[in-house]
């Protein structure tokens, strides 16, 4: 959780580092990708830093306005508050959905439609828990209360809805562990 500006500043900086480079201005003016995720993503920790801060509501209202505007905008709807420093985007195209009460640890990495939690409205508290160094392949879905380790990697269009352990691949409906890693 961001409380401290050094809070915030660690966790663009690790962003930063798994993004690879900032965009440029010509990003901005092609209206490339990779200057919108990377916007969002400082959008969010904006949101997260003022929302625990409680020092000035107006920035609050200012960042929660635009981070609001570009997730309807991107079609990614991730909670405050729930993933980690370093998180990785790689693509804008179908949904990306997390979960209000979902812990993801650093170093996550998401691919487009990946979704976090049941697509219910009514929350049916059920809690996913998912380690450092996580990969999420393309339409990859986590349904129900789960716990995923360390270094897992999910692969494209799995649905896991059991716990899967540390350093394994998984993939399939419903997911099973394909291969442990070393």
């Amino acid at each position: 959780m961001i409380k401290t500006k050094a809070d915030l500043k660690y966790y663009l900086s690790e962003d930063l580092k798994r993004f690879g480079k900032k965009p440029s201005l010509k990003d901005w003016i092609v209206k490339n990708e990779v200057w919108f995720i990377y916007k969002y993503q400082r959008y969010l920790r904006f949101v997260e830093y003022y929302r625990n801060n409680n020092k000035s509501k107006i920035r609050y209202l200012y960042y929660y306005f635009l981070y609001r505007r570009l997730c309807y905008n991107l079609k990614i709807d991730i909670k405050p508050n729930n993933i980690g420093p370093g998180l990785r985007i790689y693509h804008l195209g179908a949904l990306i959905r997390i979960k209000s009460n979902c812990r993801i640890g650093k170093n996550c990495t998401l691919q487009p439609g990946v979704v976090i939690g049941n697509k219910n409205l009514e929350d049916d508290g059920s809690f996913v828990k998912v380690g450092d160094n996580s990969f999420f392949g393309l339409g990859a879905k986590v349904f129900g209360e789960v716990v995923i380790g360390d270094n897992a990697v999910i692969g494209a269009n799995s649905v896991v809805v059991k716990d899967v352990p540390d350093n394994c691949v998984v993939a399939g409906i419903p997911a099973k562990i394909i291969k442990m890693k070393k």
